[in-house]
């Protein structure tokens, strides 16, 4: 079972800047994704970003485009997320995720909704207004 660790998380002002990343223990399944996800408090864990792991298909929720950039280096077995212009409302726990797609006609983003995933600690992302 892969073993995912996220870091990066900090405290910063609203419009600032932070990139998080996320390890894992092995190389992915090349029929795997990865993804972002993101829970606020009192609220339920969303997908904000998934990527293949063959790093080919990037896509992000509607409320983090332009903003956020997922990326894999498989190099290192790790996944990054650039997030810019942060906002009071990007305040959340954010954690990374390893799953598998739900079948050779869906795509990672879709396969997030739903299904077994590996899933990292977490880290806290905090923006203060």
């Amino acid at each position: 079972q892969v073993q995912l660790a996220e870091s990066g998380g900090d405290s910063v002002q609203a419009g600032g800047s932070l990139r998080l990343s996320c390890v894992a223990s092995r190389n992915s399944n090349i029929n795997s994704c990865m993804g972002w996800f993101r829970q606020a408090p009192g609220k339920g864990r969303d997908v904000v970003a998934t990527i293949t792991t063959a790093g080919a298909r990037r896509m992000y929720a509607d409320s983090v485009k332009g903003r956020f950039t997922i990326s894999l280096d498989s190099a290192k077995n790790t996944i990054y997320r650039q997030m810019n212009s942060l906002t009071p409302e990007d305040r959340a726990m954010y954690y990374c995720a390893e799953f598998p797609r739900r079948d050779a006609w869906t795509n990672c983003w879709n396969s997030a909704k739903e299904g077994e995933k590996h899933w990292g600690q977490g880290t806290q992302v905090t923006v203060s207004s």
